[in-house]
């Protein structure tokens, strides 16, 4: 999201199996991450309008609290450690760049409304998070 308008969105299925939820959901996170990198070239596009008065804080939402914590720590616990190096990359961005990843309740993830069959209700929701209306 930026100016709270959808700037970037996807679903893949994952090419490997997960041997756990986290461990799903730290894949997806990984994933997202790496599409961040294409969300680099917006601000430098209104830097045209202002320049060197925008910084920019690229938060990424997560609600399994298993995947939360990984993401945040960089350490390797027995249960976790034949996670793949090529999840864990973002892991230095965290530390070094203008990135920060928060969790955020099962109920208010916006996302769902792309990746899950919902009830009226919970899919109206939503939709006032994600257009407003």
């Amino acid at each position: 999201m930026f100016a709270e308008s959808l700037l970037l969105w996807s679903t893949k299925l994952q090419s490997e199996i997960a041997l756990s939820t986290t461990e799903a959901e730290y894949i997806a996170l990984s994933q997202s991450m790496r599409s961040r990198e294409v969300l680099n070239e917006v601000p430098k596009l209104l830097q045209y309008s202002a320049p060197n008065q925008i910084k920019t804080i690229y938060t990424v939402f997560e609600d399994t609290n298993g995947a939360l914590e990984l993401g945040k720590c960089p350490c390797m616990r027995p249960r976790t450690k034949h996670i793949a190096v090529n999840y864990n990359h973002f892991r230095e961005q965290l530390m070094t760049e203008n990135i920060k990843i928060e969790g955020i309740d099962t109920s208010a993830q916006i996302t769902d409304i792309f990746t899950k069959s919902l009830i009226r209700a919970k899919f109206e929701t939503l939709r006032k998070l994600l257009l407003g209306w």
